[in-house]
This record gives C-alpha cells, structure tokens and sequence, in this order.
C-alpha cells in the first residue's frame, strides 16, 4: 500500500492517495480540523432549526455555540491530555498542537453543559430546554466530525476480517496506537494494519441515535428528556465501542478506560433521571383556602334556583 492509501478490502474499496491536509497560500490546513468545523456549524443550524419548530428562539443557540464551542474545544482538549499525561509530560508543546489530534468527546461535552449552564443562568433561560436541542446538535457534530478520525487514520480498533475491515499503512499511522496485540498481526512483508474502523462504527451509531431522537423530540414528557436519551444512547453505544479501540485513554495507575467507566455512569445517571420524571406524580393543584367547598357544585345553582322560583309563583 502506498502511504496515503486506505483500503476496505472486503467490501472492494480502495482509495489511493487520501490526504491529511490542503495547502492554500502556502498555509497547510488539517482535512481534519475542516470536518470538526463542518459538523460543529451543522449541529448548531440543527439546534436551532429543532428551537424555531417548537416556537422557541433558536437566536439562544447561536448565542450558546460563541460560547459552547471553545469551552467545549478547550475541555476536549484539556481531557484528553490529563488522561494521556505520560505522552505528553515530555512533549510539553504539544498540548496546544490539536492539528494532530487528541480531542476527547466527553471532555468537549462537558466543556459545553458547564458553559451553557452558566449562560442559562445569566440569561434566565431553561437550561434542560436549551440542552434537548444542543443534544440533537451535538449528535450531527459527532456523525460527521468522526470522519476527521478518518483522514488523520486514528480512532480505530484491533485486527479484524469482517465485512468494514480497514487497511492502513503504518507509517500513516501513529506509532503508538499499534498495541502489541494489533502488531503481532502484521504479515511478513506487509507495510499495513488491518484493522476495526471504529471511527465508522461511532458514526453510524449516532447518525441512527439522531434520527430517532429527532423523530421522538415533540412528544417529550419533560423538559432535559431528549438530553437524558442523548447521554444514555450515546453513552451505550461508546461503552461498547470503546472497548475494541487500541487508542484508550486509562484512569490513573489502572487499565481501566475512563472513556468507558465516564459512559457507563453518565448512562445510568440519565436513565435513572429519565425514570424518576416519568413517574414522579404530578402536581395537583391546591384548592384556595378562601373557596368554599361547595363550589364545585356552582355550576347547578342556578338551575335549582330557577325552579324554585316556578314553585313560589304557583
């Protein structure tokens, strides 16, 4: 293989020279970058599109997204290299060089549930209410900017032979997302992995977790449910996909990954939440001390009245 080609053999794909990046004036630009980019604009017209259905301002998303999206960038980012501190404690310059990578979703998540909450607040806006669309948002974003992994050939998992097996040169690849395991498998001769594209597998995920989120969010039961369906499904679908990525990121002193403990508490948590609104029992309204109980029966008083008036005058 070439070292920009990708190949899916056994669905009889095989593109030659796919680049990283473009070059414009002289300045190189990371294919990367472009599709994070894409997708984070097409999530916000999405969430806003989703307020402006149901009679609400979808100005508030534009607002949150100037706000959102470089706290969410910033969280990522700073997520990504505390759980990856041993790489870069000697590569120091490399936390702020995110052309080559290294965002990590549920940091970008949390990033922006803390700085929209923040706004919503000063606003005085219905923070669950803004979230149920920054959700559906946020699923277009992770659909299409999972195909950034793609041109950068990262997010992937072990060997394998299925149907969407991916081949890609080593040299593309970086040296340390080839765990001993994946490299046992490289033939003699071969100057390729082949492997699980997990970047695929998450992106097909949330396109289906969208469509079914965006089909059921007018029949919500409760302001932050379409929010809670978010964390839970996405949260499934990572916890199982991460555990065939050889990119892991590990909790402190474990093999653990914290990608796959965060996704099974945020799981629990927005499905417990979910629960507990659908079956809280509803406000009943209290009746006014100063209403007398017979009230209630108003309505039949003047008829009762009218016949006893026919009665007197005969």
């Amino acid at each position: 293989m070439g070292v920009n080609d990708i190949a899916f053999p056994n669905l009889g794909i095989y593109l030659h020279n796919v680049p990283k990046n473009f070059t414009v004036f002289g300045f190189s630009i990371a294919l990367y970058g472009v599709v994070i980019a894409i997708g984070m604009m097409l999530g916000v017209a999405i969430a806003s599109y989703d307020r402006n259905s149901r009679g609400l301002s979808g100005d508030t998303i534009w607002d949150c997204a100037l706000i959102g999206i470089p706290c969410g960038i910033i969280g990522a980012r700073i997520y990504y290299v505390i759980f990856s501190w041993n790489f870069y404690k000697d590569n120091l310059l490399e936390i702020v060089n995110i052309r080559h990578g290294g965002l990590a979703i549920y940091g970008g998540v949390l990033g922006a549930i803390i700085s929209v909450y923040i706004y919503c607040r000063v606003k005085k806006e219905n923070f669950f209410e803004v979230w149920d669309s920054i959700a559906l948002g946020f699923l277009v974003g992770q659909s299409l900017g999972r195909w950034g992994n793609f041109f950068n050939r990262e997010v992937f998992g072990g060997y394998t032979d299925n149907i969407f097996a991916m081949r890609l040169p080593v040299e593309a690849v970086r040296e340390r997302d080839i765990v001993p395991a994946l490299a046992a498998t490289i033939g003699a001769g071969e100057n390729f992995i082949q492997v699980h594209p997990t970047f695929l597998y998450e992106s097909m995920w949330n396109l289906a977790l969208l469509i079914l989120l965006f089909s059921y969010r007018k029949h919500k039961k409760f302001s932050g449910e379409i929010m809670c369906l978010y964390l839970a499904g996405y949260g499934v679908g990572r916890f199982l996909i991460e555990s065939i990525r050889t990119d892991q990121l590990y909790l402190p002193g474990t093999t653990v990954p914290v990608s796959m403990v965060v996704a099974a508490v945020l799981t629990v948590t927005a499905l417990s939440f979910d629960i507990f609104n659908r079956v809280k029992p509803a406000k009943v309204p209290q009746q006014r001390s100063d209403t007398p109980a017979e009230d209630h029966n108003s309505e039949e008083e003047p008829e009762e009245k009218k016949i006893e008036e026919k009665n007197s005058e005969k």
